[in-house]
């Protein structure tokens, strides 16, 4: 009896470009290539995680094979769409555990070989940028030449790493983080398709803890679920999932600042880093009562903080006190 538990991001992961959320540009394009068959022999797909560029690739491969594909769609009734040996000519190779020159001659010297149950070879080559510098140079050749049956997805979160001439021999893709929109209503039509009951602000504080990547949001969205076994989602079980903090404390920080009043600023700031939320939540409820106060009235002191604050994320992510940098960001708005 199988009784594995499978993640709402793997149950709902698309299968057609239809299914893709929020990369209009890329599924239109590449569903257009396949259509008019004008294919190249290699892709790179470029984003950050959780933005679908594994997903996109595994339906890319799909589609390409399918012998009456039309309108985005497979048509599901061909010997390609009806086959079970897909696995034989769409192969998944993770690079940070594969970066060595060794799986690439492997890699290479599997593409000599015609396709099994489709018309193309497709390798997806996921973290690319993990490969070794033997490695890249050994795919170059292959790259720059394959054979007519085969198509290369090359998917990194760091492009940068790659090198140029690696770059150049691909079609690059940029994947965009999914706006909160899009994200809202992938979790509201997951709950609703799992029968689970959440208010509207809980749906969009999930959404948000995404950051932009569905496989993190629907992440999140698991979790919370577990948590609340039959019972409703809310915001007060969100924060006390997360260790939240209600909006409340972040817009009372703002209006200290505003009022200049330095002891109560910093006890603020004490009463936020003594909760279990990170600093990247930290920062994002501190920029969001900023903006809210500052189109309610633009003042020296909110334009200031707006300015701190926007400067902090990257210092924050790495710095060893985070709670001194915020502090004193909060006191220089506090003084402007």
């Amino acid at each position: 009896m199988n009784t594995e538990i499978k993640s709402f991001y793997r149950i709902y992961r698309p299968k057609t470009f239809s299914e893709v959320v929020g990369q209009d540009f890329i599924t239109k394009t590449l569903s257009n290539q396949i259509a008019a068959n004008k294919l190249g022999h290699a892709y790179l797909f470029c984003g950050t995680r959780g933005t679908g560029k594994t997903s996109v690739a595994k339906v890319f491969a799909n589609a390409v094979n399918c012998e009456n594909f039309q309108n985005g769609q497979v048509c599901g009734k061909c010997a390609w769409c009806q086959s079970q040996n897909k696995n034989m000519d769409i192969f998944e190779i993770d690079a940070a555990s594969n970066n060595g020159v060794d799986a690439v001659r492997d890699l290479i010297e599997s593409v000599k070989y015609p396709p099994v149950v489709g018309k193309y070879k497709v390798y997806i080559i996921d973290e690319v940028h993990m490969f070794s510098g033997a490695a890249f140079n050994a795919l170059l050749k292959t790259l720059e030449e394959p054979p007519a049956h085969v198509i290369f997805i090359l998917a990194t979160t760091e492009p940068h790493k790659l090198l140029p001439t690696v770059q150049s021999r691909c079609l690059r893709f940029n994947f965009q983080n999914v706006s909160l929109n899009d994200l809202e209503k992938v979790i509201s039509h997951v709950f609703k398709n799992e029968k689970i009951t959440a208010d509207a602000a809980a749906i969009t504080a999930i959404a948000k803890e995404g950051q932009g990547s569905v496989r993190d949001a629907l992440s999140f969205a698991d979790t919370v679920a577990a948590y609340c076994g039959k019972e409703p989602i809310t915001m007060d079980v969100i924060n006390r999932v997360v260790g939240g903090l209600d909006a409340k404390i972040f817009a009372d920080l703002i209006q200290q600042i505003s009022a200049g009043d330095v002891k109560a600023v910093r006890d603020t700031v004490n009463q936020i880093f003594n909760s279990s939320t990170g600093t990247a939540r930290i920062l994002n409820g501190t920029l969001e009562a900023i903006k809210n106060a500052y189109v309610a009235q633009p003042t020296p002191r909110l334009a200031t903080a707006l300015r701190m604050f926007a400067n902090l994320e990257t210092t924050l992510k790495y710095a060893t006190d985070p709670h001194g940098y915020f502090e004193t960001a909060a006191l220089v708005a506090c003084g402007a």
